[in-house]
């Protein structure tokens, strides 16, 4: 395991051989970074657990971190802050070393990364196109290899968009579920700390790790109904102009859901994107006004104002109270018909964004390209949901991402569906309680498990009655003739293969109570998969039952009561 100076040495030499000053606001002598990485080897060696232990962080210059100014992308509105932001703090108790504050749209006002007097963030990996925004030099320090995670914010989908541009994955939690304190709001009712990572376990570590109870839990969904996955898929008409190859990118995203095993469902997209253009084009954005309107009045010939993000703010200024009224009853009507329209799934699938514009191309009209962008993020803080942002592939050598969006406090479920599109699925051989119609075969289901065939094992087990209330079946290998159980052969076992997410047989795994275990199972076809075996010592006394040729069998032999 490397260690925490190790760590942060590394990340300074990756500074050096990227050369990508824009990324930064204010970057730590790496003589301080070393000596807190120091202080949490010193800690891990005395035996504490800090989980985030040779991690390095990256926090978006409108978060509080103590020691180095708060900016918000603007030099005149700086503060020095006494304490870290809540967020930040939690990941650094747990580990982790900041190495300092990004570059980002100032005042966390646009999706495109080039609004900042600090300079315009280039993407990671094609330099003439934009890196997404506002988040921009938190997802461009993850993806450049310089910081294992970072913190960006989110209010139109700027932890998102720099996620799909960049090719990294970015969690937009639940609201509330992070808090806010010591972020520099935009609008305050809206925003949510993000999380960028180049996995989703990183980045759900972190979630983890800064979430608190907020008191909004009590409105969680009721549990889903059981079965496959259930994914909204909008008609391809529904989602608008496209780049070129965006529209197959994002067909295929969907067929591997389904190869996975989860059911697309069909929905109606036009009260999420009616939303979504509400944002800007309605009263919402007068909070913006509220949060950094003042200043922006008081500093209007500073040469620190971003011209775009102040015309934007001022102007919001002027919106009359009625049309936040006329807007809240709009969004609350749009907001039904978006809940109805997803009816039980469990997620919504999205391109992150309808296209990756160049830094010309913005330069050229920034209020239509960046508007442009938010077609399908703008409306998720609006309804109260949570996303998560994750690469599906490459178009024309540009990353390209999608997303899903599920209900608040549906997290941990949105992170499960991702992982379908980032890890293949696995194998899960059963042969008893877990079988279609037996008492368990709802955690299957639970964990996103689909059918895939029925079987038989190869002809090398025995299969016993365990001594178990309730009763279980037992499978043991014995090998040809056998020799591994002595006494004679196995027999064929009936079996169902099903497929599931790798996060889910770990959800299984740490379920299973012993005798039973997890091991390769040899099938007729001579193929191997992982399987639900028990172990040897376990069938001392246990009725063996391989003649009935399958657990169902056995039980439908039974006298009944």
């Amino acid at each position: 395991m490397i260690t925490a100076v190790e760590r942060v040495r590394a990340a300074y030499t990756r500074i050096a051989q990227v050369d990508r000053p824009e990324v930064w606001i204010s970057l730590r002598p790496q003589a301080d970074t070393e000596s807190d990485a120091a202080a949490v080897d010193a800690k891990v060696a005395a035996g504490d657990r800090l989980p985030l232990a040779g991690t390095v962080l990256a926090v978006k210059g409108n978060i509080d971190v103590a020691g180095l100014p708060t900016t918000a992308g603007c030099p005149a509105y700086a503060y020095e802050p006494d304490t870290d932001a809540p967020a930040v703090a939690r990941l650094k108790a747990a580990g982790a070393v900041v190495l300092g504050t990004t570059n980002l749209d100032q005042f966390a006002t646009g999706l495109v990364g080039t609004r900042s007097p600090y300079g315009a963030v280039c993407n990671a990996l094609a330099p003439e196109h934009v890196s997404g925004g506002s988040s921009s030099g938190s997802a461009v320090a993850v993806a450049l290899g310089i910081a294992d995670i970072a913190l960006g914010t989110d209010t139109a989908g700027s932890g998102r968009v720099p996620a799909a541009f960049n090719g990294i994955v970015g969690l937009k939690p639940t609201f509330g579920l992070i808090p806010t304190e010591g972020v520099v709001p935009a609008c305050a009712s809206l925003d949510c700390v993000t999380v960028f990572a180049r996995t989703l376990p990183e980045a759900e570590q972190a979630l983890s790790l800064m979430s608190a109870p907020s008191g909004r839990e009590l409105s969680a969904p009721a549990a889903r109904r059981p079965g496959p996955w259930r994914i909204a898929v909008p008609e391809l008409g529904q989602l608008g102009r496209l780049d070129t190859g965006w529209t197959e990118a994002f067909e295929a995203a969907a067929q591997r859901l389904a190869d996975a095993g989860a059911e697309l469902l069909p929905v109606d997209l036009s009260p999420f994107t009616e939303a979504a253009a509400m944002l800007y084009e309605g009263a919402f954005v007068a909070e913006r006004y509220t949060a950094v309107g003042a200043f922006i009045d008081a500093h209007k010939d500073s040469p620190d104002l971003d011209p775009t993000v102040a015309g934007i703010i001022s102007r919001a200024g002027d919106i009359p109270a009625h049309q936040l009224y006329a807007d809240q009853q709009k969004l609350a009507s749009l907001r039904v018909r978006a809940e109805a329209s997803l009816g039980d799934a469990d997620a919504l699938l999205l391109p992150t964004a309808p296209g990756h514009p160049t830094i010309a191309e913005v330069e050229a009209d920034p209020l239509g390209v960046n508007a442009r962008l938010g077609r399908f993020t703008n409306s998720t803080n609006l309804f109260d949901q949570a996303a998560v942002a994750v690469p599906a592939g490459d178009v024309n050598g540009l990353p390209f991402g999608v997303m899903l969006i599920g209900p608040a406090f549906t997290d941990e479920r949105l992170v499960r569906i991702a992982g379908l599109l980032t890890s293949p699925p696995l194998r899960l051989a059963v042969i008893g309680a877990h079988l279609s119609g037996q008492p368990l075969n709802g955690q299957l289901l639970a964990v996103g498990g689909r059918l895939v065939h029925t079987t038989t094992t190869a002809p090398t087990y025995r299969l016993y009655a365990l001594n178990t209330m309730p009763p279980k079946p037992g499978l043991v290998r014995v090998g040809e003739g056998g020799g591994e159980g002595g006494g004679g052969g196995g027999g064929t076992i009936e079996a169902e293969v099903w497929q599931l997410p790798a996060e889910g047989l770990g959800t299984l795994l740490a379920a299973l109570p012993r005798p039973m275990a997890l091991g390769s199972v040899e099938l007729a076809d001579g193929s191997f998969v992982t399987g639900f075996l028990c172990e040897p010592q376990a069938v001392d006394g246990a009725h063996e039952i391989t003649s009935y040729g399958s657990w169902r069998a056995y039980l439908a032999a039974l006298p009944r009561p």
